[in-house]
């Protein structure tokens, strides 16, 4: 496998496991709908994205977003919005 074929499969790898654990987390949830924060924060996926030295240097959720992403392209989840918090739900 090339770097590129194997970064590629880590990722999918991972997003994976994200749709696991939104899966087995949804029983906890009002009608299966798992807060994007809950998600985030269990799985500690808020990373800095900037160069060390930087002078932003901020942890955000870009991981988290890229990853929900990539599951909703996959139609593996659903994804909805209320007021300003977001939810997902495996389909």
């Amino acid at each position: 496998m090339s770097h590129k074929e194997i970064i590629h499969a880590l990722f999918d790898e991972m997003a994976s496991e994200m749709a696991s654990f939104i899966k087995e987390s949804q029983s906890g949830f009002n009608e299966g709908w798992v807060p994007a924060t809950y998600i985030k924060d269990q799985l500690q996926l808020k990373k800095s994205a900037y160069p060390q030295g930087n002078k932003i240097d901020n942890e955000t959720g870009w991981l988290f977003a890229t990853l929900a992403r990539y599951l909703q392209d996959k139609e593996k989840v659903d994804f909805k919005k209320i007021g300003g918090r977001s939810f997902y739900k495996c389909k």
